[in-house]
């Protein structure tokens, strides 16, 4: 189960970060993707969100983004959180367009 937000800018996720963990999703579940690398861990620290690494990919995907382009990281990492091929190119798209993408994985946790 996920949830993906497309926003403008660093401002928006962190409004739309805040409305994911109102609706229950944990920090640590909630991924934000940028296509410029700097952009993205820069939104990444500054958020405190999750970052995706061995345990959401698998080494054998881990090591093979090295070796990708910044597009086929970014689709692969997305893929890796539960989304479609065909959804992964649409939001990859969308950052091609200087946009953020965030996704919320795992099932919310409703108090």
């Amino acid at each position: 189960m996920y949830q993906v937000r497309v926003v403008q800018n660093g401002v928006q996720a962190m409004e739309m970060i805040d409305q994911l963990m109102s609706s229950g999703y944990d920090k640590n579940d909630i991924y934000l993707f940028a296509h410029d690398k700097n952009r993205s861990e820069h939104l990444t620290e500054n958020t405190d969100t999750g970052e995706i690494g061995l345990k959401e990919q698998g080494l054998l995907d881990s090591v093979g983004n090295m070796f990708k382009s910044r597009g086929d990281e970014l689709r692969s990492k997305m893929s890796s959180l539960g989304l479609t091929d065909s959804e992964a190119d649409q939001y990859e798209k969308e950052l091609d367009l200087g946009k953020v993408v965030l996704v919320a994985s795992n099932e919310p946790n409703i108090n």
